[in-house]
Order: structure tokens, then C-alpha cells, then sequence
């Protein structure tokens, strides 16, 4: 399956139908009066966050979404039906963007959750509403009320509880790969992953998802590499693991240079949990890597885990360390979750 996580659509909620214009006919009954229904009201336009979608590749195929119009009024003072609602439905951590793709609209973080974003048109009255004691046989019907239509982006930011940064060929998806069933492509030559990967991993009882992004480059966050554009993914993660690879020379240059970039995307990236590797260990000696991890957590002002993709050294260390921060996290949001329990957008 292709990934896609930036898409622009067209969405129209359903128009309302029209009032008729009707009046009693039966049998022996010579002035029967008005009894024109009212229209039905249109179809509204709904979001819906599903947990079996994470990219955004059927919109590609399909950019125009428009709900059904309400019926029109019909004698015997029935009111047309009412448009069905049209649900879009997205993956778990869609942002509903203006045109502007600045300001967010709508932002569905969690499975299950809906929103309505447009609302359908209402039905015009019938001439049963117009009559009176000095108007017994109105002859007016209203058309029904348009709806609402506006282009849109959705934008996608993946769920996961941890997210992997580093530089091109840090070994971030040997690791993913390692830890997790997912099997991203890999390679020894820069920019091997050129889309967001998920994995699952399993650590006795307990289990989180890791997101593994394409390598940072300076000036990520301005538009060079791959980077600026998927930074987002990582925004909702509570820890993040920045490996870095101990084969090259200046380790703590790698550590610094991403860490700018971090801070210069903004997002809260930098102010995140960071717990920082040192990847490749199996290809170093031991004199060089202990020189290597004393700058690293000099630089850095926290420890530094040793590890190997490739020989599984120290990864369940890692993971430790990662899990433990993030059932802290899960921790504090169940904490402010009866704060916001009772609203549904």
C-alpha cells in the first residue's frame, strides 16, 4: 500500500428540499385548504477516525465528497426524508486544514471519534405554514436552503508512542525491523526509507508503536531532504529514540546537528523525552566506543545506551528504557482524560 499523508478535497453537505405547494382533495369536501409538506433537510458531512486506515491514498483517487440532498415536500402535509449524512471516513490522527493549510479545523486523535464538519441544508416550509385566518389558501412554498461546500487538506499525523530520529543510515529501520514485524526497506545508502513505517513491538505483557521517519538532514525543517515533511508524524509521540550511528567520526556533530533541527521545526519536538543510542556498536572497537559514548553524554548531559541492530545488543535495553517513558505518558493523559470524557464534537 502507497503512503500518502497530504490530500486537498472537495466537500459540499446536501441541499435542502424544496416546500410543495398542495391542498386537500376529497370526496364531499369543497375547500379542503393547504397541505403542502415541508422539504427535508440535507445530509450533513461527517469525519470519522477509524484505527484500520494510516495513510491517505484513497483520497487520491477521489477528492470530491457530496452528501445527499433532502427530499422535497409532498401533499398530505408529509415532510420530505431528510439527506443521509455523508461519513468520511480517515485514519486516527487526520487534521482537518483550511485552504490556508495553517489553521486546523477539525483534529481527530483517537479511534471512534466523529466530528461534523459541514452542516446539510434546511428544507423549505410548505404552504400549510403560510396559512391564516385572512390567507386560507397560500400559495407560496419555500425552496429548501443550500448547503455548506469549502475545499479542505487532511493532513496526517501517525499515532505512535515512540518515534525514531537520526540521520540518514543511522540504522533506524534495521532497528524497526529488528524489534517490530514490519519490514521496511533497507539499504546502505541515504534516504533507503522514503516514507513514515509503523511497527508494533511486544515487550512481555506490555506493547507500543514505533514510527520510524526518513533520515534529517541541516536545514530539515526549511525543506532540504525528506525530513520537514515528516516531522509531523512524530508530534503526538511521548518519547522519542535518537540513535545515532557510531561508525562515523564526530558522533557528537550527528547528535547536535539533529537536535537543531528539532528545535528549529518547533512542535514541542525538542521539549520532548529523549533517550539516545548509539547504534552499530558490533563494528566499533571497544577503546573508540567508550571515548565515543563519554562525548556523546557530554554532550547530550544524559546517558547514552549502546546498541546493535544487527546482533540484537542492547535493544531490550532500549526498549525498556522507552516503555518505561511511555506509561508515563499513557499515565498522564488517562490523568486528563475525565476532564474531556464527556465531549464529542
Amino acid at each position: 500500500m502507497k503512503f500518502l499523508d497530504e490530500a486537498k478535497v472537495f466537500l459540499k453537505s446536501g441541499d435542502g428540499g424544496n416546500g410543495c405547494v398542495s391542498f386537500r382533495r376529497e370526496k364531499y369536501v369543497e375547500f379542503g385548504g393547504p397541505d403542502g409538506g415541508d422539504g427535508g433537510r440535507g445530509g450533513d458531512v461527517v469525519f470519522e477516525a477509524v484505527g484500520s486506515l494510516n495513510t491517505l491514498i484513497d483520497f487520491r483517487y477521489r477528492q470530491h465528497f457530496k452528501a445527499k440532498r433532502g427530499e422535497d415536500g409532498k401533499g398530505r402535509n408529509m415532510t420530505g426524508a431528510a439527506g443521509k449524512a455523508l461519513v468520511v471516513k480517515v485514519p486516527a490522527g487526520t487534521q482537518v486544514l483550511d485552504e490556508d493549510k495553517e489553521t486546523v479545523l477539525a483534529d481527530l486523535t483517537e479511534e471512534g471519534q466523529r466530528a461534523v464538519f459541514l452542516t446539510g441544508g434546511d428544507g423549505g416550509f410548505g404552504n400549510t405554514r403560510y396559512k391564516s385566518s385572512t390567507n386560507r389558501a397560500p400559495r407560496r412554498a419555500d425552496p429548501g436552503w443550500p448547503g455548506e461546500e469549502r475545499w479542505v487538506w487532511l493532513r496526517l499525523k501517525l499515532i505512535a508512542d515512540a518515534g525514531l530520529v537520526g540521520l540518514p543510515n543511522a540504522g533506524k529501520s534495521t532497528f524497526l525491523s529488528v524489534v517490530s514485524r514490519a519490514k521496511p526497506k533497507i539499504a546502505d545508502y541515504p534516504f533507503t526509507t522514503l516514507h513514515p513505517n509503523l511497527g508494533v513491538v511486544r515487550l512481555g505483557e506490555a506493547d507500543f508503536v514505533i514510527a520510524d521517519i526518513p533520515g534529517l538532514i541541516e536545514g530539515a525543517h526549511e525543506g532540504s531532504g525528506l525530513g520537514d515533511r515528516f516531522l509531523g508524524h512524530i508530534e503526538r509521540c511521548g518519547v522519542l529514540l535518537h540513535l545515532i550511528d557510531g561508525t562515523q567520526e564526530d558522533v557528537v556533530e550527528a547528535y547536535r546537528t539533529v537536535r537543531q533541527e528539532l528545535t528549529a521545526y518547533g512542535a514541542g519536538l525538542a521539549d520532548k523525552v529523549e533517550v539516545v543510542g548509539l547504534n552499530k556498536t558490533d563494528a566499533i572497537d571497544p577503546e573508540e566506543l567508550t571515548a565515543k559514548r563519554a562525548a556523546l553524554e557530554a554532550a547530550s548531559s544524559a546517558p547514552v545506551l549502546c546498541l546493535s541492530g544487527v546482533s540484537r545488543e542492547g535493544v531490550d535495553q532500549v526498549l525498556g528504557q522507552l516503555l518505561q517513558h511511555i506509561e508515563a505518558a499513557r499515565a498522564a493523559r488517562a490523568e486528563q482524560q475525565p476532564a474531556t470524557a464527556g465531549y464529542q464534537p
